[in-house]
């Protein structure tokens, strides 16, 4: 069995997992205030990737319409279609609709959340349900 370090590379092959490089480019252009290049991107990543490795990945996430891109220079700027948040909304969504038993799903997110999670999550349905009935009455309160 392989060991791995603090930062999710394999000690024995020096390989991140997969789809951890994916999410570390993310992470970085989220961060960013704007546009990246490829090598602002490689830059802003820890350890020392090669370009065309930071390269791949950006063409991987564009082809998968997670990024949009648009000139600069002989390159590109790469940019998050999706905030972060929107992003992790929709993983989470897409990992609840893989699943045969979508109530036990919720049931067991819901019981794993802390306590301070567990109040966000009360105010936000509590939001939504005032929200909701409100659409029914016409907007009328």
């Amino acid at each position: 069995m392989e060991e791995r370090g603090d930062e999710g590379v394999s000690a024995v092959s020096g390989r991140r997992a997969r789809g951890e490089l994916e999410s570390d480019v993310l992470a970085a252009l989220w961060a960013a205030d704007g546009p990246l290049t490829a090598r602002q991107v490689r830059e802003a990543l820890p350890g020392d990737l090669a370009y065309t490795t930071v390269l791949t990945i950006l063409s991987r996430l564009y082809d998968k319409e997670m990024l949009a891109r648009h000139r600069e220079g002989r390159g590109y700027a790469y940019e998050p279609v999706r905030d972060e948040a929107s992003h992790t909304a929709q993983c989470m969504r897409s990992l609840l609709e893989g699943g045969s038993d979508r109530e036990a799903v919720l049931a067991r997110f819901v019981s794993e959340l802390s306590e301070q999670d567990e109040h966000v999550l009360h105010q936000l349905l509590s939001g939504h349900d005032a929200h909701a009935e409100g659409d029914r009455s016409g907007g009328r309160a």
